[in-house]
C-alpha cells in the first residue's frame, strides 16, 4: 500500500493483538554475540573474511538488532548472522504469497487469472496491503503452509487471521525462498520463477531502497521490502533481495528490529548491503546510491486485522 494510506483504524487496534505477542512467543531471544567470522568461503576465505569484517564494521554503531544470509555460490561464499532468529515479516511476507500463488496455478495447470495477475503486480509492485489480504484469504491457510513446506522453510510461521505482517520469518528462509526463485527446482517451474523475479524487478522506486544499496546498476535488483511499527520492538525494516546478471547470480536478506524510526531501520540495512554489494562487486563505477526517506514516507505499509 502506498505509504501515506497504509495507517488505517484497522492498525488501532495492534496494541491488543500484541498483548499475546510480548511474552516469550512473540518476542526475539537475543543470542550471543556472533563471532566476527561470519562469513566463509573455501574458495575464497579473504573475500569471505573482508565482508564478515565490514558487514560487523557496518552494524557496530547502530542499536537495531540485525539478522543477515549473504549467499554467493559463484564465489561459494556463505554469510550467517543471527539467521536463525525470528523477525515480524511485515510486507516481505508478500513474496511468499506470490510464490504460493505461482505455485498453485502450475499445480493446476493453468496460467494465473486477469484478477490474480493483477493483484499479484499490486502486491509487489506497490506494496498494496489489500490485494495481498486478498491473495491470503484466496490461498488460504492451508495452502500456503503447503507451499512453505515445499520450500523447506520450516521455521516460518504463518501471521495469526488476516496478520500476514505478523508472519514471522527467519533470514535463513528468506534466502531459500529467493533461491526458488533464482534457480531451477521442483517447487517452481521456469514460468513461475520468471514471472515473480519479473514483479520484484519492477517495484516502483520509492521502495527500491534496503538491499540494492551499493549493487551496480549493471545487475537487475529483485526485491521486496517491509517496514512496520510495532511495540515493543520499534520499528521492523526487512529486506530480501536476489541479483542477477553477467554472469552474477546472488542474495542478501537482511531483517530488522528495534530501530527508533523507519529512516534509522533502512539507514542500517543499507549499511550492511552497500558493504556487502561493494564487495561482491569490486570495480564496478556505478552504484545503486543510498536511500533518503522522507518523514511524509515514513509511515507503516501494514494495516494489522
Amino acid at each position: 500500500m502506498k505509504p501515506t494510506r497504509a495507517l488505517t483504524a484497522a492498525a488501532l487496534v495492534v496494541p491488543a493483538l500484541l498483548a499475546g505477542l510480548a511474552g516469550p512467543a512473540g518476542a526475539t531471544a537475543r543470542p550471543a554475540a556472533a563471532s566476527p567470522a561470519i562469513c566463509a568461503s573455501s574458495s575464497h576465505p579473504a573475500l569471505a573474511a573482508r565482508i564478515g569484517r565490514a558487514i560487523q564494521t557496518a552494524r557496530r554503531s547502530r542499536v537495531s538488532f540485525v539478522a543477515v544470509e549473504v549467499d554467493d555460490p559463484g564465489a561459494g561464499l556463505l554469510c550467517r548472522l543471527d539467521s536463525a532468529s525470528h523477525f515480524d515479516s511485515a510486507s516481505v511476507v508478500k513474496a511468499t504469497i506470490l510464490g504460493s500463488l505461482v505455485r498453485r496455478a502450475q499445480q493446476q495447470h493453468r496460467s494465473l487469472t486477469r484478477t490474480e495477475r493483477a493483484l499479484a503486480w499490486a502486491m509487489i509492485t506497490r506494496s498494496d496491503n489489500n490485494a495481498a489480504s486478498a491473495l491470503w484469504a484466496n490461498l488460504g491457510r492451508a495452502r500456503l503452509q503447503h507451499f512453505l513446506n515445499l520450500a523447506g522453510m520450516t521455521h516460518t510461521v504463518l501471521g495469526p487471521g488476516g496478520a500476514w505482517g505478523l508472519t514471522r520469518i527467519t533470514a535463513a528462509d528468506e534466502t531459500r525462498l529467493l533461491w526458488l526463485l533464482l534457480t531451477a527446482n521442483r517447487v517452481l517451474g521456469t514460468s513461475a520463477r520468471d514471472y515473480a523475479l519479473a514483479l520484484m524487478a519492477d517495484v516502483i522506486p520509492a521502495q527500491r531502497w534496503g538491499v540494492p544499496a551499493g549493487a551496480p546498476r549493471s545487475l537487475v535488483v529483485h526485491v521486496k521490502n517491509g517496514w512496520l511499527p510495532l511495540a515493543p520492538y520499534g520499528w521492523r525494516i526487512n529486506s530480501i533481495g536476489g541479483f542477477t546478471g553477467h554472469g552474477s547470480r546472488y542474495s542478501i536478506v537482511v531483517l530488522t528490529q528495534d530501530n527508533p524510526t523507519m529512516a534509522y531501520g533502512v539507514g542500517t540495512v543499507e549499511a550492511i548491503a552497500r558493504a556487502v554489494n561493494r564487495h561482491l562487486n569490486p570495480g564496478a563505477a556505478a552504484r545503486v546510491p543510498l536511500s533518503v526517506i522522507p518523514p511524509s514516507q515514513q509511515t507503516p505499509d501494514e494495516t494489522i486485522p
